[in-house]
């Protein structure tokens, strides 16, 4: 079963719902006037983010890269790679500045509230901690009365602040100290320079994290921490944009380059279950 008909069976409306037409043609979906430009679809992306999305010799490199451009070339359509921080990339789809957001981007209940979000892979969290150092936290739960390093906006600190005020301070510890950075190879700087004691971060990019820095963190976690669905982004009400990006998906999951691009980092799509299980539910 293709990752497209997974989506099209779950009942979630933020992702389904105008799902029709399946006989119109790629070159129909082309002319689409919801496109900010013909035949390219421009996507804001965080470049900071290895291996989902960087930048290598001044050339967008990584997973997400890769994966709209194989969906674009299925569709008739280049993508065009626009590097921006994170904080402003929900702003930016809102306003126009781009097509979609492509950046490894959690679909969350408050992200829903928004925009629309289409899930394309499963991911989670990954817990770093400087190698040989005492403190080797394995789960959210080591981190009571610790320092730790998080890229600023991302999904998993609502989950740990109220961790925080739920657990650790209701059990009598000290509360998580988090240090929010605007990027995540800053939050890495801070824990190898001992600012913060441990960083929290997507599992792909901590084991991206361990090779780059040539062994000198390691990932202390065991087990994947808050698993969720990764999604692009797409401006409520652009039913154009969304429903050829499914279509998309559907005809790129067919072909030997989607499951080449999984194998090669190691990726799974989320299954149905994954999808029923870890969309956020609207209401």
């Amino acid at each position: 079963m293709t990752l497209y008909a997974r989506v099209k069976r779950s009942t979630i409306r933020s992702v389904v719902t105008g799902v029709v037409g399946a006989s119109i043609s790629f070159a129909s979906c082309n002319a689409l006037a919801d496109f900010k430009e013909p035949g390219k679809i421009i996507a804001g992306s965080d470049m900071t983010f290895y291996p989902y999305e960087y930048m290598k010799d001044n050339t967008p490199k990584g997973f997400d890269i890769e994966f709209l451009a194989g969906l674009g070339k299925v569709i008739g359509r280049q993508t065009v790679d626009v590097d921006t921080r994170w904080a402003n990339l929900i702003p930016g789809l809102r306003g126009g500045r781009f097509d979609i957001i492509n950046s490894s981007m959690y679909i969350t209940a408050d992200r829903l509230k928004v925009i629309d979000m289409i899930p394309y892979l499963k991911s989670g969290d990954a817990i770093l901690s400087i190698k040989g150092a005492a403190y080797q936290p394995k789960v959210p739960e080591d981190f009571c009365g610790h320092k730790v390093g998080s890229m600023a906006g991302t999904a998993w600190l609502k989950p740990l602040k109220k961790l925080s005020k739920d657990y650790c301070e209701a059990k009598g510890l000290k509360p998580i100290s988090i240090s929010e950075y605007p990027t995540d190879p800053q939050a890495t700087q801070a824990m190898l320079s001992h600012a913060v004691e441990a960083q929290i971060t997507d599992a792909a990019v901590a084991r991206g994290i361990v090779e780059k820095t040539g062994n000198r963190v390691v990932i202390s976690s065991d087990t994947l921490i808050y698993p969720v669905l990764n999604g692009w982004g797409v401006k409520k009400g652009n039913e154009e944009v969304r429903q050829a990006l499914i279509k998309g998906l559907k005809a790129f999951s067919k072909t030997p380059e989607y499951a080449a691009l999984l194998k090669k980092y190691h990726f799974k799509a989320p299954t149905a279950e994954d999808i029923a299980q870890l969309m956020p539910k609207q209401p």
